[in-house]
């Protein structure tokens, strides 16, 4: 039986202006001992896993194209920041992350997990 992921909210910035988003509009953080990539595209925020699942590359070292796809900068496979799909046809997937802007600031979701996850 599969159930949806639960989420431990971690506060990031105190606001989006808060973040320093490189001229690519990436950059990278540290979140309960995760490195996370965080893409600013149309005034919105995405996160997903800091390397390329094909050879490593760090994604923050690499550039949102105009659609806000992120693009590898090793070997340009791009992904999609919402879904983590990668659209250029390599079969490959990013993990990702929610994002949640509050009155608060700026939040990402780590799925809870345990050891007998499996069991569920």
């Amino acid at each position: 039986m599969s159930s949806s992921p639960k989420y431990t909210w971690h506060k990031i910035a105190d606001s989006i202006a808060a973040i320093d988003f490189s001229s690519t509009g990436l950059t990278e953080i540290e979140v309960a001992g995760k490195t996370i990539c965080l893409g600013i595209h149309n005034d919105t925020v995405h996160a997903c896993t800091h390397k390329c699942p094909h050879a490593g590359g760090t994604l923050a070292e690499g550039y949102l194209d105009a659609a806000g796809n992120i693009v590898c900068p090793l070997h340009r496979y791009k992904f999609s920041m919402q879904t983590g799909r990668n659209i250029s046809g390599e079969g490959y997937y990013l993990k990702t992350f929610p994002v949640e802007l509050r009155n608060e600031g700026v939040f990402v979701g780590i799925a809870d997990s345990s050891l007998f996850d499996w069991l569920k």
